[in-house]
């Protein structure tokens, strides 16, 4: 009803005030994006003048609509697609709020140990008294030295299963998580994943509570364990993603860290230009050829978007998800920003192992937000089911994620005639 209350809004705005209002709207828009590729492709005089066009278009619109007194129009119009947008989204979203995927019962760890960085989260560690809270249910905490020359958690990881540690965890980020889930997936141990992370989004994933990473540790005395799959990248474990392209490029600068914002502006125009690195990627027998960005996964996201984070509903499917993105025109830039997943720069694939070739012997990659130089081929493939995660068997769950918005399918469901 929101939708055709668009259309009737904007038939009478037709009618009264003619086609050119609507060309000026596109216009914006289109403008509006050209403005924002030359902000992020070009340097100098080019990039002001693109950032002045991507504000100064939409601004022009509206005080054109604002002259033309159609303002009221375009804002009712606005506003009945927005709300036809949220009622779209509710009807695509799966019924309740978050589902738990159940494993079998856990069996409580005698010598469960932990590895915790007190740095990882802003601090979560020391914020939440992990370590007290560990000790008092048996665990054997190790907390790595932030300040010295870095530790080695594959080692460490070892030398306690050695030892026997018949548990490895980490509270900690989404790059140290996966070096031990390897060595765990290695000796066979359940795996314990605390969220004192940044992002967290491999807890994200398992269901687990990503506001009191402390409820994590519930799984030592009440758990259940899942199979879930653990990717491989040339020989290194990944939980999330590995990352190639202008992201692996932008995260390699040592000042990325501390000004996140302002390194990818300044190395953005080399990356996108004509002149940056070009990436091929096989997945199966599909070939993506001159890709400027691919982004590899540990299960595919649901409704992935190159703009914005994913879910994996599933972490057990035994595939790699791939997510290649190509622009190199504003036209095309367009196409991002007005479609964004739907552009025909972005392309999809599923596969149980992916090669990514570049001109160079050796290239820039970011695994789980980790930045490495590893040979090129670079290879990824995916254990099935090798990871046993031990989760508390009480924890939020994962939030269902929406389909994407396809309105012939919301008509049909509107009418009762969807299946």
């Amino acid at each position: 009803m929101a939708l055709t209350a668009v259309v009737a809004v904007l038939c009478l705005a037709l009618v009264d005030v003619g086609v050119l209002v609507f060309v000026a709207g596109i216009a914006g828009v289109v403008l509006s994006a050209v403005g924002l590729w030359w902000l992020l492709s070009l340097r100098g005089l080019s990039r002001l003048l693109g950032a002045l066009l991507a504000v100064a278009a939409p601004v022009a619109v509206l005080v054109y609509y604002i002259w033309r007194g159609v303002w009221v129009w375009a804002l009712l119009a606005l506003v009945l697609y927005g709300l036809a947008l949220v009622c779209g989204r509710a009807a695509m979203r799966a019924h309740g709020k978050a589902y738990v995927v159940r494993g079998r019962a856990g069996k409580r760890p005698r010598q469960p140990f932990l590895i915790m960085n007190p740095r990882s989260g802003g601090g979560k560690v020391g914020r939440f008294d992990l370590v007290e809270k560990a000790e008092r249910l048996g665990a054997r905490v190790h907390l790595l030295d932030t300040e010295g020359g870095g530790t080695d958690v594959e080692e460490l990881a070892r030398e306690a299963a050695a030892n026997g540690a018949d548990l490895l965890g980490v509270a900690g980020g989404d790059g140290t998580q996966a070096l031990v889930a390897g060595v765990a997936a290695e000796h066979g141990l359940p795996f314990l994943v605390i969220s004192a992370g940044t992002r967290n989004h491999f807890a994200m994933d398992l269901g687990l509570d990503r506001a009191d990473p402390a409820r994590c540790l519930d799984a030592l005395t009440d758990g259940e364990e899942l199979r879930v799959d653990l990717g491989v990248v040339n020989g290194r474990p990944f939980v999330n993603t590995v990352s190639f392209g202008a992201y692996a490029d932008i995260v390699q600068q040592p000042e990325y860290r501390d000004a996140k914002a302002g390194t990818a502006l300044a190395l953005l125009p080399d990356l996108l230009g004509t002149e940056g690195r070009r990436l091929d990627a096989a997945v199966g027998e599909k070939l993506l050829t001159g890709q400027q960005a691919v982004l590899v996964t540990n299960n595919p996201y649901a409704g992935p978007d190159p703009l914005a984070g994913g879910l994996r509903p599933r972490l057990d499917r035994g595939k790699l998800g791939v997510i290649a993105v190509r622009v190199e025109s504003a036209a095309q830039a367009a196409d991002l920003a007005v479609r964004g997943a739907h552009a025909q720069g972005v392309v999809f694939a599923t596969g149980r192992g992916v090669e990514v070739t570049a001109p160079e012997d050796v290239i820039p990659v970011a695994v789980d937000g980790e930045a490495l130089m590893l040979s090129a081929p670079v290879v990824c493939t995916v254990r099935h089911r090798a990871l046993r995660v031990l989760v508390p068997r009480t924890r939020p769950g994962t939030v269902a994620p929406a389909s994407p918005l396809n309105w012939r399918w919301i008509t049909a469901l509107a009418l009762g005639r969807a299946r």
